[in-house]
Parts: structure tokens; C-alpha cells; sequence
């Protein structure tokens, strides 16, 4: 972990196509604890954020309309470094993950994807409702973990 005299901490949240999980989760951690941390997301394969995605952050007060996804690659080319990588989708996408030089710690926070939820307009963005919900708890406790200084933050 930095001090409280360093830099911020950079995460990298990662998903396969940026689209939702990892939109929200650098939505949160940027909005909660942005004076401490610096979060960016980035996708395996970048599509758009998902429609209903915008919609949940939206009545939250999150406007994630002009977002752009991004590229796991590109940044991993330019040589940008992270002091945390954590992949927000199931495991099986995580070993697609490349090795970023500098990576202190990289952590699996596992979440339902949005884009697969079925049903009706209502039951699918009841259901982006209640991951974007757990994405929030889990980000307010890790900043709680952090701000108690724990090193096995995750």
C-alpha cells in the first residue's frame, strides 16, 4: 500500500467487454474514495457500456452515457502500470488476464454479468440493479479494509 503522502493507489478493473461490471466498479471507487484511489476499467474485448447499465448508475446519480470502453491490451501496451488488477467477471475470463508490469496484487471479485440476465425490460434491470448494489458493498468494504490499513486487502 502507498502512504498517505504518495500517490494514489491505481486499480485496473477488469471485465471481458467493459461494458457493466468493471464500468461500475471504477464509477464507485473514483465517486467513494477518489482521493485516495485512481481507478480505471478496461475490457478483453470492448463493446459499449450496456444500456441498462446507464440506466441503474443513472438513478444513483451516476451518469455513465459519454463512458468510452476501453481496451485490456491498449493500456497494457502503453505500459501502464497498477498497483491492483481485479477482474470483476468469472474465473474462466481472468486467465485471459495479462501480467501488467508492477501489479502488487491482483484479486477475483466475481459478479453476474448484466448482459445475460433474461426476462422482461423490468426483471433484467432488477437484476443490473441488485450486481450494480453488490459492486457498491464490495467496493465500500474494500475502502474500509484499506482505510484500516489491512495489507490483505481483497
Amino acid at each position: 500500500m502507498t502512504n498517505q503522502h504518495s500517490e494514489k493507489i491505481r486499480v485496473l478493473f477488469i471485465c471481458v467487454h467493459n461494458s457493466g461490471r468493471s464500468q461500475m466498479a471504477e464509477a464507485f471507487l473514483n465517486t467513494l474514495a477518489g482521493d485516495r484511489f485512481q481507478a480505471e476499467s478496461a475490457g478483453f474485448d470492448p463493446t459499449r457500456i450496456y444500456p441498462l447499465v446507464i440506466k441503474a448508475m443513472q438513478e444513483i446519480g451516476m451518469d455513465l452515457s459519454k463512458k468510452q470502453t476501453q481496451s485490456v491490451f491498449k493500456l497494457y501496451q502503453e505500459g501502464k502500470l497498477f498497483d491492483y488488477v481485479i477482474t470483476v467477471c468469472e474465473e474462466s475470463a481472468e486467465d485471459q488476464c495479462p501480467m501488467f508490469p508492477g501489479v502488487t496484487r491482483r484479486l477475483n471479485w466475481p459478479f453476474d454479468n448484466p448482459e445475460a440476465f433474461e426476462g422482461s425490460h423490468e426483471e433484467k434491470l432488477n437484476h443490473v440493479k441488485r450486481v450494480r448494489d453488490e459492486v457498491r458493498a464490495r467496493i465500500e468494504s474494500w475502502v474500509q479494509q484499506s482505510d484500516r490499513g489491512e495489507e490483505s486487502v481483497g
